[in-house]
C-alpha cells in the first residue's frame, strides 16, 4: 500500500525528523491494494489539552490521539485519519519510564497507526492483541518492547 504521508510540526520542542516518522508509519500500516493518506500533527501541551478536552472530555494534554476516518470516495485514495502527537508529553514519559525518547516516539506513531486501522485496547483481550502488535512491528524496525517491566492492568 502507497502512503501519502503529511506531517505538520507545530511543536516547540525538539522531534524526530519527518523521514523517521514515516518509516515508523509504513512498518504500522498494514498491507493493502492501493493509496492511502495519514496526516500526523505534531503539537505541544496547550493543543493537545485542547483537543483531548475537545474529543475526550479529558482536561489533560496525552502522548497520542488518534482520528480515524477509514473512508475513501471512488477514485482517491484511502483517508486513514489524523494522528496528534504530544511532544513535550511524550518527552516526560520517556524520562519518568526511562526509555529512549526515540525508541518512545516510534511506539507513540505505531501505536497512532495501529489506532487508525482499527485496534484498540478497551478491553484485555484487544489490549493484549494491540500490545502484541506493537511489540512484533516495533522489534522488527530495531526498538525494545516498550511493555517491558510493566505490569498489566
Amino acid at each position: 500500500m502507497a502512503i501519502n504521508i503529511t506531517i505538520q510540526n507545530e511543536s516547540s520542542l525538539a522531534s524526530p525528523e519527518d523521514e523517521q516518522i514515516k518509516g515508523w508509519i509504513n512498518a504500522a500500516v498494514s498491507d493493502g491494494d492501493g493509496e492511502s493518506e495519514l496526516t500526523v500533527r505534531i503539537v505541544d501541551e496547550e493543543e493537545g489539552r485542547e483537543l483531548n478536552k475537545h474529543w475526550r472530555k479529558k482536561d489533560y494534554a496525552t502522548n497520542v490521539l488518534s482520528f480515524p476516518i477509514g473512508e475513501a470516495l471512488e477514485g482517491t485514495p484511502l483517508m486513514l485519519g489524523d494522528i496528534v502527537i504530544c511532544a513535550p508529553v511524550v518527552k516526560r514519559e520517556a524520562l519518568e519510564q526511562t526509555k529512549e525518547e526515540e525508541a518512545h516516539w516510534a511506539h507513540m506513531v505505531v501505536h497512532g497507526v495501529l489506532h487508525l486501522q482499527g485496534y484498540d485496547h478497551e478491553m484485555p483481550d484487544e489490549a493484549e492483541r494491540m500490545e502484541a502488535l506493537e511489540i512484533s512491528i516495533l522489534d522488527n524496525i530495531g526498538y525494545a518492547n516498550p511493555y517491558a517491566g510493566e505490569l498489566a492492568p
